[in-house]
């Protein structure tokens, strides 16, 4: 996809970063799927991802989930941007308590049952401290990958031009090299305004390599 792609080569320093393969994004029934529902289905992105977790546990290539919860203290932020008004506002992504999985099993912020064979007690799958808004700025994700020796990522999961770009650019500056496989990632569609279209130029102007999700698993199963 990507017309000026510079060398990209997946070796053993090299996982997956999933951002958000939660309900409210991912599930018909999910608080997120009004706007995200339609590019979800265009790029088949709940199947892709299936399949980049199937073939992750497969070649035994680790996977950072990269997830998105709210607690009842951060509905007290003083300050928002629109999209963070709306996951408030609906409650996306709620969770009871740090320290409780009370209510989590089936809310919006859990995994799609779907993928819950490859991530929960899953070896391959390290899942990280939550994002609060859209990078990895603000949790442990860098730490976990620097002490599994991960100096590589390949980026996919929701919502493309906010979460998944939003942790591409942070990668980059902290010295990954970075690829993304864009149809294993969608984005809003709203009224005169598609953020697809802008995942899209942004991860061809700054990943090292744009896949899609059939020419990653061709080119991880080739190793």
């Amino acid at each position: 996809m990507n017309g000026i792609e510079t060398p990209f080569v997946i070796d053993k320093h090299t996982a997956i970063v999933m951002t958000d393969p939660q309900n409210d994004f991912l599930s018909e029934n999910g608080l997120g799927w009004g706007a995200f529902g339609e590019n979800i289905t265009k790029n088949g992105t709940v199947g892709n991802l299936l399949k980049i977790f199937k073939v992750a546990a497969e070649k035994g290539m680790l996977v950072f989930i990269s997830p998105h919860y709210y607690y009842e203290h951060d509905h007290k932020w003083l300050f928002e941007g629109p999209i963070e008004k709306l996951m408030h506002s609906t409650y996306m992504f709620e969770r009871k308590g740090q320290l409780t999985g009370e209510g989590f099993e089936g809310s919006g912020a859990d995994w799609l049952d779907i993928y819950k064979p490859y991530i929960n007690d899953a070896k391959n799958v390290i899942v990280t401290a939550p994002h609060k808004i859209y990078g990895p700025e603000n949790n442990d994700l860098i730490l976990q990958l620097r002490k599994r020796g991960v100096n590589k990522v390949i980026i996919c999961g929701m919502s493309g031009n906010l979460c998944a770009e939003s942790h591409l650019r942070e990668l980059q500056e902290r010295g990954f090299e970075a690829a993304v496989i864009f149809d294993a990632t969608a984005s809003a569609k709203l009224p005169g305004m598609d953020a697809d279209i802008a995942a899209e130029i942004n991860f061809t102007l700054l990943a090292e390599k744009v896949y899609t999700t059939n020419e990653f698993v061709e080119d991880l199963q080739s190793k």
